[in-house]
């Protein structure tokens, strides 16, 4: 098959699909689908990715397969085409789901535990409902609590290939560290998945923000809404000190 032609049927199924599609899929999209369709396919999708590198989208592989997405850098002005407000996460919230992607599998009373605080349900909840996390298996042990882990649609939500992809604990650390010295006011100027997890944290490190109702998302008062779990210590301040702790012990 011509090339050219290849690379135009990926980029239409890309676009009209709305979602990741994996290269056994677009090649199921040609009449032949032998081996060397195959090849072709995946010749084609690179031959997009280095055209897509100068321009306002990209080629992204993700956990569920390849997709075209807007560029970060480009995104805030995109943005203005939609007229509804983004949806807000709580401090709580990003701090419940961080801990489940760093730690996973995790137990509800391993995380309070380590926050200090009891995990309000609606929390659980709302990842679950934006299918983010999931129930993986139970704790062996008396009242087999539920183990949670993310999902690939977390990967793909943050562009991730793989849970490898996430930035070690010891790298936000350094990253926190240096904006901190630079008194700079806004998140780092960062590529890839740690310029979207940064951003979305530093959105709500500075006042606890309530989640958009019309999101399907419940309201977080993280001063009176989880109360200090039992047994549990004093409150860290944030994931990213107290797992930079925890790998230096």
């Amino acid at each position: 098959m011509n090339h050219q032609y290849v690379k135009n049927v990926i980029e239409a199924a890309l676009l009209a699909a709305g979602r990741p599609l994996t290269v056994e899929e677009l090649t199921n999209v040609f009449d032949e689908r032998d081996g060397s369709v195959a090849d072709e396919v995946k010749g084609a999708i690179a031959a997009l990715g280095e055209e897509y590198a100068t321009r306002g989208v990209e080629l992204l592989e993700v956990a569920s397969g390849y997709r075209i997405q807007i560029r970060a850098a480009v995104a805030p002005p995109v943005a203005r085409l939609w007229q509804e407000r983004p949806a807000k996460y709580s401090r709580a919230l990003l701090e419940t789901l961080a801990l489940i992607a760093y730690r996973q599998p995790i137990t509800r009373g391993e995380i309070e535990q380590i926050r200090g605080v009891a995990v309000n349900p609606n929390i659980i909840k709302t990842l679950q409902e934006r299918n983010w996390i999931r129930v993986v298996g139970h704790r062996d042990v008396p009242g087999k609590p539920e183990l949670l882990g993310t999902t690939r649609e977390f990967l793909d939500y943050f562009s991730l290939k793989k849970l490898d992809d996430l930035p070690t604990l010891a790298q936000l650390k350094e990253l926190e560290d240096l904006r901190v010295q630079l008194t700079l006011p806004g998140a780092l100027t960062l590529p890839g998945a740690e310029a979207q997890v940064l951003a979305e944290a530093e959105a709500e490190a500075g006042t606890e923000t309530q989640m958009d109702a019309a999101a399907d998302v419940e309201p977080q008062a993280e001063d009176d809404e989880e109360p200090p779990a039992e047994g549990a210590g004093p409150r860290t301040q944030g994931l990213v000190a107290s797992g930079a702790q925890d790998d230096s012990n």
